[in-house]
């Protein structure tokens, strides 16, 4: 499967490599035109229907946002050029943005824009602000992902009946468990396999969590006088025997074999960031956290979506002309433990290198938030390592999924 997907994507470039830095030495060089990242950070983040945000709209958590960036970057709004706001469900995400914005006190001449490209839509914003920069477009743009799952959760798809006789459209509009319970009985991923990964993600969060290093990433942010600063959708004491004891929340369908404990959590949150160019940022003054190199978007078989991430990194790799070894963290979101055991193992990653904290089925996965989360959360484990090259990836409803490389440039 892996070498079959790896010709795939050789195949379909989306850029010429000569646009893009080649190698370790190339990425790691400086240049003035350099995309940087100035400032990235996340809102803590909550359970769906029972967490601190469950009742919080996705404006509000933006306005929040917002706020609390300009506070804490001193940034001039007038300064921006342009916002992208990734986003999957809120109806009107484009005024309930724009307003978020003018709220916070963004002047009406910076224009918004929002993208949904589902579990990647986070990513892809980063990378549409990244393009306006590389274009001369603009020379500083502000990303954001945002989801609130408890107050707009998945809407069901619907097609017309001579769309849906098509296999394919039929099968990218099914639920997302179904397509867990597809890759687990096509490609062998037996429960225990999936519990054993399941208790990686539960154990790393749940020590990172009491070690206080989440707090490095997340920016408080002060919603309807209540200061919110650390997450509470992390389970302390999941254990191979609990585990073992769920019973599957799809007993319909495949082998059913996932679980509460083995599938990413349902939450609310938002992340930002903050681009600019090398030269700006040095004129200006801006710390330099980081520098965007590349994303890959890939299409895959829409019933077995989760194994995208082995297209979409084996993608990414191929643009930048990197190896699996130039990599020192990979940020490899668990929609569900099926896909992510399974990615992982075609991959043939260490464990050690992949999602060092925890990921989504300890974490929770806000759809539009993680994308942007993964990247947040990646550049402050390089920044504790003293690392360099981030890769970060997902995979995407209605069978895609995405990967993009981002290196570290600030120190511990």
């Amino acid at each position: 499967m892996l070498t079959r997907l790896a010709r795939h994507s050789a195949r379909h470039l989306s850029r010429s490599v000569s646009t893009v830095p080649q190698g370790l030495h190339g990425i790691l060089e400086k240049r003035p035109d350099d995309v940087v990242i100035t400032f990235a950070k996340r809102s803590a983040m909550g359970r769906a229907k029972k967490g601190q945000l469950k009742d919080v709209p996705v404006d509000e958590m933006m306005h929040a946002l917002f706020k609390a960036t300009l506070e804490r970057t001193e940034l001039d709004p007038k300064q921006i050029g342009d916002i992208c706001v990734g986003t999957c469900h809120p109806p009107s995400p484009l005024y309930v943005s724009r307003a978020a914005a003018l709220a916070a006190g963004i002047p009406e001449t910076v224009p918004i824009s929002t993208v949904n490209r589902l579990c990647s839509s986070g990513l892809q914003a980063v990378r549409s602000i990244a393009q306006a920069i590389e274009s001369g477009e603009i020379s500083l743009g502000v990303a954001v992902g945002v989801e609130s799952m408890s107050l707009n959760p998945r809407p069901t798809p619907e097609v017309v009946e001579a769309v849906d006789k098509h296999p394919q459209a039929h099968d990218c509009t099914q639920p997302m468990g179904w397509t867990s319970e597809m890759v687990a009985e096509t490609y062998k991923v037996d429960r225990a396999t999936q519990d054993k990964y399941a208790l990686i993600s539960h154990s790393r969060a749940e020590k990172a969590s009491k070690a206080g290093i989440f707090a490095e990433e997340i920016l408080p942010i002060e919603v309807r006088g209540q200061v919110i600063s650390a997450d509470d959708t992390i389970r302390p004491g999941v254990s191979a025997e609990s585990l073992s004891s769920l019973k599957p929340v799809f007993p319909d369908w495949g082998a059913a074999h996932t679980t509460a404990g083995n599938a990413s959590g349902v939450g609310d949150g938002a992340a930002i960031a903050v681009l600019t160019t090398r030269k700006n940022a040095e004129e200006e003054g801006m710390e330099i956290l980081g520098k965007w190199v590349a994303a890959s978007f890939v299409g895959v078989e829409p019933r077995y979506m989760g194994i995208s991430p082995i297209a979409a990194i084996t993608k990414v790799l191929a643009d930048t002309g990197l190896s699996k070894e130039d990599i020192d963290v990979f940020e490899i979101n668990e929609a569900f433990a099926s896909q992510f055991a399974y990615c992982v193992e075609q991959l043939g990653i260490s464990m050690d290198k992949i999602n060092p904290n925890g990921g989504a089925i300890a974490l929770t996965h806000p759809l539009g938030m993680t994308g942007l989360r993964q990247i947040v959360t990646g550049l402050a484990e390089l920044r504790r390592q003293d690392k360099k090259v981030l890769c970060t990836s997902m995979c995407v409803g209605s069978g895609m999924g995405g990967a993009a490389i981002i290196v570290n440039e600030a120190r511990p």
